[in-house]
């Protein structure tokens, strides 16, 4: 169930850790506490968390650097913690594979909730995973996603996906053929607007074929690069 989700917290404020432990304990979640990046690291990788809020602004390695050290290893959940709220700091964020950022000073209830919409969406997540029949699939060739389990499985292999990974791909399939420029998907699947800085979409999109390319060279080659416009997705269903 949700309210089992393990949570951990790294930023080198106390006071920060506090606030968000003591909002989030109250929703039965359980928290563990990093206070720098080094160790927050190690815990992040020594244990499976649901969800993980990762400071940007710390002394020694900071979020950037510990977000793409996790995704070398897990496909963990991360939301990113900082007092920066500029676009190109967002972008740096997602690019290296954040799956949502929220801006200091924040409101406690905004983190409950956007951690809750990350449990629910999350490919990683324990409770997301079910043994019923699934009632929303889409099936091609290679490739199999399972919306209901927020499951991927290429060549009947289980391929793990960050949860805004999925979502790309997800999109993406729902409507083969249709060409999306990059503006498009990081405003339909990130829910942000952004302006100049795109690479976000082709970070992701390069991620998404490696993973994918890994079990099945077949289900990476349906993402399709359509010069000069952006990416869609290429196949005949099974």
């Amino acid at each position: 169930m949700e309210s089992e989700a393990h949570i951990l917290v790294v930023d080198d404020e106390e006071r920060i850790r506090r606030l968000v432990r003591m909002y989030l304990e109250k929703e039965g979640y359980t928290l563990d506490e990093a206070a720098d990046g080094e160790q927050g690291l190690q815990m992040a990788t020594e244990t499976d968390y649901d969800v993980i809020l990762l400071d940007v602004m710390m002394p020694g390695k900071d979020g950037i650097e510990v977000c793409q050290e996790i995704r070398k290893e897990k496909g963990t959940p991360i939301i990113m913690l900082t007092a920066k709220g500029e676009e190109a700091d967002r972008v740096e964020g997602f690019e290296v594979g954040a799956d949502d950022y929220i801006v200091k000073p924040f409101s406690p209830r905004e983190v409950v909730l956007r951690v809750k919409a990350l449990l629910r969406r999350s490919s990683t997540t324990k409770y997301l995973h079910t043994d019923a029949k699934a009632k929303d699939l889409l099936v091609f060739a290679h490739l199999t996603i399972d919306k209901d389990a927020h499951r991927v499985t290429a060549d009947n292999q289980e391929v793990t996906l960050t949860p805004k990974e999925y979502e790309l791909l997800h999109f993406l399939a729902s409507t083969p053929d249709k060409v999306y420029g990059r503006e498009d998907l990081l405003k339909q699947v990130w829910k942000y607007e952004f302006f100049g800085d795109l690479r976000t979409v082709d970070t992701h999109v390069k991620r998404l074929r490696e993973k994918l390319s890994k079990v099945s060279e077949d289900a990476a080659s349906m993402i399709v690069t359509v010069w000069g416009v952006g990416y869609k997705f290429e196949a005949e269903k099974s």
